[in-house]
């Protein structure tokens, strides 16, 4: 199964025309480069927020303590 042919594409682009109607395309189009472009700023934003925590952080909750001792042997 390889890429569709020149008339295979002008049949599924007059199927498409007549589902949704010529002025409904743009509009579909439209959103869909919203959505497109609103997804890669959040992607953006969530990758900044995680380089700009460099601390860990502390669940609340879970208060745990380590305690290291120090053994000393003589010879």
């Amino acid at each position: 199964m390889g890429m569709p042919s020149g008339q295979e594409l002008l049949i599924i682009l007059a199927i498409v025309v007549l589902l949704f109607g010529a002025k409904k395309i743009p509009e579909l189009a439209k959103g869909l480069g919203k959505g497109i472009k609103n997804f890669k700023a959040e992607m953006k934003d969530t990758e900044t927020e995680v380089a700009s925590s460099d601390a860990p952080k502390k669940v609340e909750g879970s208060e745990e303590s380590i305690t290291t001792t120090k053994t000393t042997t003589q010879a």
